[in-house]
C-alpha cells in the first residue's frame, strides 16, 4: 500500500526538492521520514528501534544498546549527564574529547585532571595509567566516575580492567570514550573493549570504524546503570526527529560487523602492520606500534592505527598532512606537531595503502 504523506520531513519523500533528489537519490530521500506508527519512536521505542538496539546489545556484549543521532559527542555527553551533577568530580585525562568538558559545563561537575606521560617517540599521546587518579578517591563522596579514552586518537589503550575495578572498589562509575574502538569488539587480537573489561558504559563511533553514516553512534550501559535513567538523560539534548537515514545506517552496520566482522578487522590489522614496516623502512619516519607497549601508560596498542612521526624528516605532522592532500590528494585523518594519522578500516584496500606508502617515501626523498 502507497503511504500519501501528510506529515513532516516537508520534501514529501524528495518529489518537492528535485534537485536534493537527483543529488541523493530516491531511494535515500524516500528513507528520510518522520516517526510514525510502524517505525517506532526514537526517544520511547518500543518496536523496531526497540529491536534494533537490543540486536546491537547482544552484538558489543552489552547489557543495554541505544541508538545515537547526534554523533559520539551526544554519546560522551550522555555518559557524563548520567554519572554526575553540579559539584561532583570525574576524573579525567588531558587529552579528552571536547564533549567531555563541554558535559561538565552543562551539569556543572568539576573535572580530577590526571597526567598522562608517555614515550620520547610517543610525547604527549599516552593513555591514562592505571595508579593515576585511582588512589586517595575512597571517602571522596563528590567523586562519582573515572572517564577513559580506549583508544586515543593515536591507538594507545590504557589498563582499562584494572582502572575499572579500581573505579568499582571506590565507589565509582567507570566510563569509556570509545569514538576509535568500534573493531575492538569483533577483531581478535585487539586490545579489549570497554563492555569486555567491565566498563559501565561506553560511547562507540560506528561512524568510524563501522561503517555506519557519519554522525551515528551508539551507547552502550552494562548491568549497574539503570537503562530508563539514561534514556531520560540522552532525551534532554537529543532530537525528537531522529533521522531513519542514521538509525538504519547502524543497524545495517552492526549485522556487517556482526556476520563479517573478524574477518574483515584482521584484513585491516594486516594492512596497517604492513603499512608499518614499509614507512619504517623508508627510514626517518617512525611508524609506531606495540613495541611502545609498557606496561602503564602504554598498556595495549590497536594495529590497526597507522601513526607515523615525522618530524625526524624535517617536516611536522601537519606539514605532512598537508603535502598528501595538496600534492598527491591522499585525505588522512589529521596530522600535528609531530604525528600523522592515517584512518584505516573497513572500505580500505591494499592498492590505497601502496599508494600512502610511496607518497611518504617521495616526500622524505624531496624534503
Amino acid at each position: 500500500m502507497r503511504v500519501v504523506p501528510f506529515d513532516v520531513p516537508g520534501h514529501k519523500r524528495g518529489r518537492g526538492n528535485p534537485e536534493l533528489t537527483a543529488f541523493l537519490g530516491q531511494q535515500c530521500v524516500g528513507v528520510d521520514v518522520n516517526s510514525m506508527k510502524p517505525l517506532d519512536n526514537l526517544c520511547h521505542p518500543v518496536s523496531v528501534i526497540r529491536e534494533a538496539e537490543e540486536l546491537a546489545a547482544d552484538a558489543f556484549g552489552a547489557a543495554h544498546a541505544f541508538l545515537m543521532v547526534g554523533g559520539t559527542t551526544s554519546s560522551v555527553q550522555s555518559m557524563v549527564l548520567t554519572t554526575c551533577k553540579r559539584g561532583d568530580e570525574i576524573i579525567l585525562p588531558r587529552n579528552v574529547h571536547r564533549s567531555v568538558l563541554n558535559a561538565l559545563v552543562l551539569c556543572g561537575a568539576v573535572p580530577g585532571l590526571c597526567q598522562s606521560r608517555g614515550g620520547q617517540a610517543a610525547g604527549h599521546l599516552a593513555g591514562h595509567e592505571a595508579g593515576a587518579g585511582g588512589q586517595g578517591h575512597q571517602g571522596a563522596p563528590q567523586r562519582r566516575g573515572v572517564l577513559v579514552n580506549n583508544p586515543t586518537y593515536y591507538g594507545i589503550c590504557s589498563d582499562l580492567r584494572a582502572i575499572v575495578r579500581m573505579a568499582h572498589d571506590a565507589g565509582m562509575l567507570c566510563l569509556a570514550d570509545e569514538a576509535h574502538g568500534t573493531h575492538f569488539y569483533f577483531g581478535g587480537g585487539l586490545p579489549v573493549s570497554a563492555m569486555a573489561a567491565g566498563a559501565d558504559m561506553a560511547s562507540v563511533s560506528m561512524h568510524k570504524s563501522g561503517g555506519s553514516l557519519t554522525q551515528s553512534s551508539l551507547l552502550l550501559t552494562g548491568p549497574n546503570v539503570h537503562a530508563g535513567y539514561v534514556r531520560q538523560i540522552i532525551n534532554l539534548t537529543q532530537t525528537t526527529s531522529g533521522s531513519y537515514l542514521l538509525m538504519s545506517s547502524l543497524d545495517i552496520s552492526r549485522r556487517n560487523l556482526a556476520l563479517r566482522g573478524r574477518q574483515v578487522f584482521h584484513q585491516v590489522a594486516d594492512m596497517a602492520e604492513y603499512a608499518r614496516e614499509e614507512i619504517n623502512a623508508v627510514g626517518g619516519y617512525y611508524a609506531f606500534g606495540k613495541e611502545l607497549c609498557n606496561g602503564n601508560s602504554v598498556f595495549d596498542f590497536d594495529t590497526t592505527k597507522l601513526s607515523v612521526h615525522t618530524l625526524d624528516i624535517g617536516l611536522a605532522g601537519i606539514e605532512v598532512y598537508d603535502i598528501l592532500r595538496d600534492e598527491y590528494d591522499i585525505q588522512i585523518e589529521f596530522g600535528d606537531i609531530g604525528n600523522i594519522l592515517a584512518y584505516l578500516s573497513i572500505g580500505d584496500r591494499p592498492q590505497e595503502v601502496e599508494r600512502l606508502v610511496s607518497a611518504l617515501a617521495e616526500i622524505k626523498r624531496r624534503y
